[in-house]
């Protein structure tokens, strides 16, 4: 490899992680957000609209179900074969899969099909993120310069919300249609989308070289024969507090964005419209700060920083939830960047956070399940909990902002203890610590 080449390799590396998890990202907020606006009506169609909200909000949560497992499978062969071949893999699953869906017949053509093969492209949405995270991380950090690893790591991250901004402003202009129209095909052209990006993302990432480090494995030959059972074995610790960090990073995002979709439409009677343009606004917010949190983390300590972001984030929902209530624009997205700005901090951070935990030959793996295990328990649950608990407490927002305030705590005590464990402290030290 040239000197010119290798000099470009890390800014090519996260560019092509960046642009790569937004494509991943954008499918899988559009199912999410379809979730909250429509998928109820077309796929399980009932006179009582929280049951048909409900119903798909299940179908959004069976996506997690699928992480952890494709966590663990990408993550053996990302371990065996390489971070690049993975990636490409990953983004076909998740383009076939979302084309797929904006291509389904509805409950009123086809029955019970309808709602069947719809959990089946679900699954594989969530097979295919469940191998994409750890992958894209990888590339990022383990091409980056030394001492900025944390910095770098956080391109991928900021793939979440330039996903998301591409999926609202879609929405954005499919819900300007007529609500007959909306319903009847509208939905279906931010998913029909998905294949132009899928074919753009994959010539990105195949201009990108493999990771140097996991090149390094395989010249020495340590690469791992069985990654998964080994990290298992000897890092199951970090793997726990790891997915404890993740958690207001993962499941924030689908409180602040999925489920408040549903909550101001729903229980306010706000227009969809009005919530989807806040949304917008408040990602614009988010994308901007995630790589200035990653910068300051690098000058003040990753731990310090992911500590006194996460007791912050303890704290904004009450905030948050009496702008978001005013039903006033710009109140709501005051309150929901209080919220959004604090947790994508942790989002930003945590990648290059957790990393160094594991060995590169069993960092795809240990990442992987760390992450996709906090996704499947918080993240992909996080909006039922919030619409069971807006139901039972209807018009009142402190059991939600508890809620809120709970993901927090339990990223404060994994951050904490995750801290202590690259300090190389044993796992009876890190408890009795945590404990005290």
């Amino acid at each position: 490899m040239s000197l010119p080449e290798q000099t470009h390799q890390p800014v090519r590396a996260a560019t092509a992680a960046f642009i790569g998890t937004t494509v991943e990202f954008y499918d899988f907020y559009t199912y999410a957000t379809a979730a909250a606006l429509v998928l109820g009506d077309v796929f399980f169609p009932s006179s009582n609209h929280f049951l048909s909200t409900m119903a798909s909000f299940a179908t959004f949560a069976v996506g997690f179900l699928a992480r952890p497992l494709s966590g663990m499978v990408f993550g053996h062969w990302g371990d065996r074969l390489g971070r690049k071949k993975m990636l490409l893999l990953t983004m076909f699953l998740m383009g076939i899969a979302t084309t797929g869906i904006g291509l389904l017949p509805s409950y009123e053509r086809i029955g019970i099909w309808a709602p069947a093969l719809l959990i089946g492209l679900r699954i594989l949405q969530g097979i295919a993120v469940g191998g994409e995270w750890g992958g894209a991380v990888l590339m990022a950090s383990e091409h980056a310069p030394q001492g900025r690893k944390t910095f770098f790591a956080s391109f991928p991250q900021m793939g979440s919300p330039a996903g998301l901004i591409l999926s609202l402003l879609s929405f954005r202009f499919v819900t300007s249609l007529d609500h007959a129209s909306f319903v009847s095909w509208g939905w279906r052209l931010p998913f029909l989308a998905s294949f132009v990006l899928l074919v753009i993302g994959l010539v990105i990432r195949m201009g990108v070289n493999e990771s140097p480090e996991f090149e390094r494995l395989k010249r020495t030959q340590q690469v791992a024969k069985s990654p998964v059972a080994e990290v298992l074995r000897t890092a199951w610790y970090p793997i726990l507090l790891a997915a404890a960090a993740t958690t207001i990073g993962s499941a924030g995002f689908f409180f602040t964005n999925t489920f408040m979709i549903s909550y101001v439409t729903t229980y306010l009677g706000m227009p969809k419209s009005l919530i989807l343009d806040c949304l917008f606004a408040v990602t614009i917010i988010q994308l901007c700060s995630q790589p200035i949190a990653a910068l300051i983390a690098e000058r003040v300590g990753e731990t310090r920083f992911l500590t006194g972001a996460a007791l912050l984030s303890m704290i904004t929902p009450y905030p948050m939830f009496l702008l978001v209530n005013t039903q006033q624009p710009l109140a709501l997205i005051a309150g929901i960047s209080l919220a959004v700005v604090t947790l994508s901090a942790i989002y930003a951070v945590i990648a290059g956070f957790m990393t160094p935990a594991f060995p590169t030959r069993v960092r795809y793996s240990g990442i992987s399940i760390a992450y996709q295990l906090c996704c499947t328990i918080a993240g992909g649950t996080t909006p039922l909990i919030g619409t069971m608990l807006a139901q039972h407490y209807k018009g009142e927002w402190m059991p939600l902002a508890c809620f809120f305030t709970v993901l927090s705590a339990i990223s404060l005590f994994g951050i904490v203890g995750l801290g202590r464990y690259r300090k190389g402290l044993s796992s009876e030290e890190v408890v009795g610590v945590l404990a005290n």
